[in-house]
């Protein structure tokens, strides 16, 4: 079974370009660092489409760009944390 995804490589919101790694939140949501789209993804159960959750606007640096995200994670406050590779940093999104 395909949770994401699966709809060959490309940056539609049913597909993805080297996903990275993931996270399940306590309501069974996907999230997934879409490296190549330069975007963080979630996926809620069930669902046939993703949603963009930060990044999404080419590559870049400005605050609403990513830069090739490889890893992600959430602390108990629900921040986000995002291993911004090709921009060499760590960037905290608050309340996701």
């Amino acid at each position: 079974m395909v949770f994401a995804g699966g709809s060959d490589q490309g940056n539609k919101f049913n597909q993805l370009n080297e996903p990275r790694n993931i996270f399940i939140d306590k309501d069974c949501s996907l999230y997934v660092s879409d490296e190549k789209n330069h975007r963080v993804m979630k996926w809620k159960k069930d669902a046939k489409v993703g949603e963009i959750v930060v990044g999404g606007n080419g590559f870049g640096t400005q605050s609403n760009q990513l830069n090739s995200p490889i890893g992600l994670s959430f602390n108990n406050e629900e921040n986000l944390y995002v291993v911004n590779n090709g921009n060499d940093r760590i960037e905290k999104y608050e309340k996701i």
